[in-house]
């Protein structure tokens, strides 16, 4: 008996995109395709998804990569400066504290 592994593999970008391809040229279903290159075809179906948004044939309100790299950039951006708010209102804190004795 075999187990499956938690873990997700990652493909490569080139990867991705030639399997993108093959499923615009081929002619042959998602499901064959993720069968022929080993790959689950919920995965392959969500590339192709995404890939259709990049290019602007998604659905409305869905984010395209660079629109989620932007996201994820400036989510830890905000969380970076949080931190030095943060650190800062300590150091105020502290020093007031120092001064007034």
């Amino acid at each position: 008996m075999s187990k499956k592994s938690n873990t997700s593999k990652r493909y490569t970008l080139e990867f991705k995109c030639d399997a993108v391809a093959l499923v615009y040229s081929s002619g042959k279903t998602v499901t064959e395709i993720a069968r022929d290159i080993g790959v689950s075809p919920e995965g392959l179906r969500n590339w192709v998804n995404q890939d259709k948004t990049d290019r602007g044939q998604g659905p409305a309100g869905v984010l395209t990569t660079a629109e989620r790299e932007e996201l994820v950039r400036l989510r830890r951006k905000v969380r970076e400066m949080e931190q030095t708010i943060e650190v800062l209102g300590k150091a105020t804190a502290f020093f007031a504290n120092h001064k007034t004795k």
